[in-house]
């Protein structure tokens, strides 16, 4: 199976997804910036709320491609105290580690929201879409962060996956959308006709349309 773009592989994933549509407790979280143009399609065909969900593992000092944890800009953070205790990784360290990483996550969450709050997801279902996963790690760190801030149920969606990836994700969420599982697999991009790199500027764009899509509209008044 290939894509022609993000787009198409967003607008086949909503296929996928229309137990979703028109929910009020239901939020879709894209992980900018590949993600988001997949997002953007999911939620415009559902009819949907969009935001995007940042967050970022916690690479161990000297070791910065092993993670410790993830944290999302805003409230969330997950730590896997196991891998703290067998690497002797003080609290002064993740103190320090763990705010540098917030403060990079908070200022590109001002970037891409524009003063705009963040949506709650307290209670609701999150799906949250990338535009491939590949061994997984990045986004099991990103859901641990997530449910820290309380969602009822999320759902990891995304175009193309390992099968062995996706049964690994499984049980860490209520469920995992994937159109294509491929036995070779060795980047995402090579699933996509067109792949370029999403720009800052395209992600600020598609949150400011689906914002300005999703208000309600004023009913003009009969003056007759």
């Amino acid at each position: 199976m290939m894509f022609r773009d993000r787009q198409d592989a967003g607008r086949q994933l909503a296929r996928q997804l229309k137990a979703y549509s028109d929910r009020e407790d239901v939020v879709v979280l894209g992980i900018p910036r590949g993600g988001v143009p997949v997002a953007f399609e999911i939620a415009m065909a559902l009819h949907l709320p969009l935001d995007i969900f940042l967050s970022r593992k916690l690479g161990a000092p000297g070791h910065e491609e092993l993670a410790f944890g993830a944290v999302a800009a805003g409230d969330g953070q997950f730590l896997d105290r196991q891998t703290i205790e067998a690497l002797g990784i003080s609290n002064e360290q993740i103190d320090c580690i763990m705010k540098a990483t917030k403060k990079t996550l908070n200022e590109r969450a001002e970037l891409y929201r524009k003063g705009r709050s963040p949506r709650s997801v307290e209670g609701c279902t999150v799906i949250l879409v990338d535009d491939g996963i590949a061994t997984g790690a990045s986004i099991y760190a990103a859901v641990q962060a997530l449910r820290q801030m309380k969602p009822k149920r999320v759902v990891i969606a995304a175009p193309v996956a390992p099968a062995s990836t996706v049964r690994w994700l499984h049980p860490s969420v209520d469920d995992v959308i994937v159109l294509y599982m491929p036995k070779d697999f060795y980047a995402v991009g090579q699933f996509y006709n067109q792949f370029s790199q999403v720009s800052d500027d395209e992600v600020i764009n598609l949150l400011r349309r689906a914002e300005q899509l999703s208000e309600p509209k004023e009913v003009p008044q009969d003056d007759s």
